[in-house]
């Protein structure tokens, strides 16, 4: 008899949570239709964290027992599949096809080799930095997951790394991690940072710049988290590169490189001025990969579109938005971060006590309620955790940002998932480098935050 893995028993433990929670009594004081939507959270987060169970199947099992139990309304569980984000995960996933089918992401990768040489560090450090400056280009993370993460696989593919190589891996992990964390620090490049300062003005007429912004955080949210990201991706996934000769560089461009190659000019013009033209980074990743699919151009054939898109990861996707539309609908996100204000224990003049705990509180919050709807959670609780903390407001809103730009479990940021989605990673396999981070984070970087906010006089 075959004896199961840590993560099975893991996964297993978090689905009897979750069956106690739908079919026992709830605690005094907490509505059971909440305590049941607690179970089935904690459960899906379970079976997603420890991989136990493929991750498309614990979405619709997801997307089942919600709807079996009520725990909220179709419009709110299958909300991720009317979300824009699904959508330019759609549209991106055809355009990957698009790339790989066309070899353009094969030169691009021979120029990358030529720029990056074949030293891993400098691979690492080339993926990250590259995801860095994506971030100042373009505001919308999941438009940097579609257009980047083709071109690492290609990268990876030219570099020798098999699917399932701990160099192939490495390169995932470190344009996952990259494309979220450190863009963060930059106030258009991330969705939570922007429903934090839409929700500060409408509730607190508070207005956020982008340069006091960018001062604040950049340093070490931004500068010392890209650092960071390098060294622990190295520490994981260290491997020697094996160069896989390609004439894809020296011959010209064919005529479907051409056309792609324009197709890709036009959307990253268009999302890097989206606040020009207001048209959804979705609705230009659509188009292109409808222009691609569109017979004539048939940069993605109709047996590609079969065969070649990878719907399990479109599932998951919609489900781990979903999750979190649950979670901020169902009240489990203002139990969770209610219940956890109570055991942090804020005090007044205690400034560095306050300064990690409410940190603490939003990383929290978005290992529930994912990062993307952790402002949305806190923000409307930050009067309480001003006149607890004796902290201003902009300070107690500016200091969630340190929280959800830390990923405690890699589920938690839609444009991680899609980036390991795209990557053919699973999310079992980046726990331990995320948690490091997440530890490193806690105990080094928040504390240097700290003292930066403090030279600042924003403390």
């Amino acid at each position: 008899m075959k004896t199961m893995s840590s993560p099975q028993w893991i996964g297993i433990a978090s689905l009897v949570f979750g069956a106690y929670c739908v079919i026992g009594p709830a605690p005094a004081g907490i509505d059971p239709a909440v305590f049941q939507a607690l179970g089935l959270i904690i459960a899906t987060i379970g079976l997603w964290a420890t991989g136990a169970v493929a991750e498309h199947l614990t979405a619709l099992g997801f997307f089942l027992f919600a709807m079996l139990l009520s725990i909220a309304g179709p419009d709110v569980v299958f909300s991720g599949f009317a979300s824009q984000a699904f959508w330019l995960v759609f549209g991106g996933l055809i355009v990957g096809v698009a790339i790989k089918n066309t070899g353009l992401g094969g030169r691009i990768a021979g120029g990358l080799l030529g720029l990056f040489g074949t030293s891993y560090p400098a691979i690492i450090t080339g993926v990250v930095l590259g995801a860095l400056a994506l971030a100042f280009l373009m505001p919308s993370s999941m438009g940097r997951v579609v257009l980047m993460m083709p071109v690492v696989l290609a990268l990876a593919d030219r570099l020798g790394f098999e699917p399932g190589s701990a160099g192939r891996n490495g390169m995932v992990t470190a344009a996952a991690l990259a494309a979220y964390m450190p863009a963060t620090a930059i106030m258009p490049a991330t969705v939570p940072t922007m429903v934090l300062v839409g929700a500060a003005e409408v509730q607190y007429d508070i207005t956020f710049a982008y340069a006091p912004y960018l001062l604040l955080h950049f340093p070490v949210l931004g500068a010392l988290k890209t650092l960071l990201i390098i060294a622990v991706t190295l520490l994981f996934f260290n491997d020697v590169a094996r160069p896989v000769k390609s004439e894809e560089t020296s011959r010209p461009l064919s005529r479907d490189e051409w056309i792609l190659s324009g197709i890709l000019a036009l959307a990253l013009g268009f999302w890097a001025t989206d606040v020009l033209h207001h048209i959804s980074p979705a609705w230009v990743a659509l188009a292109a990969g409808l222009v691609c699919a569109t017979p004539g151009i048939n940069l993605v054939s109709a047996p590609d579109f079969s065969s070649k898109i990878n719907y399990p990861s479109l599932v998951y996707v919609a489900a781990v938005l979903g999750l979190g539309a649950v979670a901020a609908d169902s009240g489990v996100g203002g139990l969770v971060g209610s219940a956890v204000i109570d055991l942090i224990g804020l005090e007044l003049g205690a400034d560095i006590k306050n300064f990690i705990a409410i940190t603490l509180l939003s990383m929290v919050t978005g290992l529930v309620t994912t990062v993307t709807s952790a402002p949305a959670v806190l923000t409307p609780l930050a009067e309480g955790l001003q006149a607890a903390s004796g902290l201003s407001l902009p300070t107690v809103l500016m200091i969630q940002v340190i929280g959800y730009s830390t990923m405690l479990l890699p589920y938690t940021s839609p444009p991680t998932v899609v980036a390991l989605q795209i990557g053919g990673l699973p999310a079992s396999k980046v726990i331990m480098p995320n948690l490091l981070l997440a530890a490193t984070t806690i105990t080094v970087l928040i504390p240097l935050d700290y003292l930066w906010w403090q030279f600042l006089g924003y403390l």
